[in-house]
């Protein structure tokens, strides 16, 4: 292979897990204020599978040909000019681009500088692509949005999964009692990473298992079995639902006026400096990284699958040899 060109995962068409391909792409050049970073690992999210199947950020990136992915990390091959936060050498992670096309699932990415931050020393790159996507959307839901405190009460849908692992971590961190929902076999290790109360939502109702809730930072939404719709019974008057996964339709924000709660959409940005604060947080101990799984890049479709089956406790990542 020629040293202007990479392998990357491309997608010629919307589908299941068999559009994904590996393909020779050209290898990207970085521009002033961008790095080059050289991909070890890439995480997968549910917004990779939602969008290679037409739905998720879609409608953002637009049509195929296109490479998926936002979580990386890697390191920094090439600097562009301008860029004085990192260097040729450094081990970095970040979420770059989101929204916008990132091409994650490739050996090379190109992202302006700031949209990196060096990844946690106490990690290596698989642990580290499994952090910024998913813990991005915990921080900048539980501490930016909902700016939880000591003392709050914190329900977190689906705690178990990428997101929610992350969010039960943060809002602990910050001194809230925390409610975790996911099936029983979780709840130990829920517990572990501070779960004050865990529910098991297979044979419960949650919100007939709690109340006076502060925040709830809702990871399934209405499209499952009205989530959204149901916490709003277990809400104290004045508190904050963020719906992170399909936003707030009318009717939610109906029901939430009539309940008296604030609710809220979201969609993650791309933030280095809270990525440093993160990455300070688990080399000191306070944050642990849960992958289930690694696949190399070749079986993008098998994880994806994986993915897709659900009951997944963490992350998955793709692992990348160049």
């Amino acid at each position: 292979m020629s040293a202007d060109m990479m392998r990357a995962v491309v997608q010629d068409g919307f589908g299941g897990p068999e559009v994904l391909r590996v393909q020779q792409v050209p290898r990207p050049v970085p521009l002033p204020t961008e790095v080059l970073v050289r991909v070890r690992a890439a995480g997968i999210n549910p917004v990779d599978w939602k969008t290679r199947g037409g739905t998720g950020m879609a409608g953002v990136v637009g049509e195929p040909p296109f490479t998926l992915g936002w979580d990386v990390s890697g390191v920094v091959e090439e600097v562009g000019f301008g860029v004085t936060t990192l260097k040729v050498g450094d081990e970095v992670y970040g979420m770059p681009w989101f929204p916008r096309v990132a091409n994650a699932y490739a050996e090379y990415v190109t992202a302006p500088a700031r949209q990196f931050a060096r990844k946690p020393a106490t990690l290596d790159h698989a642990h580290a692509a499994a952090v910024p996507l998913a813990a991005l959307t915990a921080w900048q839901a539980v501490v930016d949005t909902a700016h939880v405190q000591t003392g709050r009460r914190v329900l977190v849908t689906a705690a178990a999964g990428g997101v929610g692992h992350f969010a039960v971590q943060f809002a602990r961190h910050l001194g809230a009692h925390v409610i975790a929902t996911a099936s029983a076999a979780r709840h130990p290790w829920l517990k572990e990473l501070g779960a004050d109360e865990t529910i098991d939502y297979t044979t419960t109702r949650f919100e007939d298992a709690t109340a006076d809730v502060d925040v709830v930072i809702d990871l399934v939404g209405d499209a499952h079995d009205q989530t959204s719709t149901r916490s709003l019974k277990a809400m104290r008057p004045g508190g904050l639902l963020v719906a992170i996964p399909a936003g707030v339709s009318p009717e939610l924000a109906q029901a939430a006026e009539a309940a008296g709660v604030r609710v809220t959409p979201f969609l993650v940005e791309p933030d280095g400096a809270a990525l440093t604060t993160i990455a300070d947080l688990i080399d000191a101990g306070h944050v642990t990284v849960e992958v289930e799984e690694t696949f190399p890049l070749e079986q993008a479709g098998v994880a994806h699958s994986r993915g897709e089956a659900g009951r997944t406790r963490g992350k998955l990542v793709l692992t990348v040899t160049n």
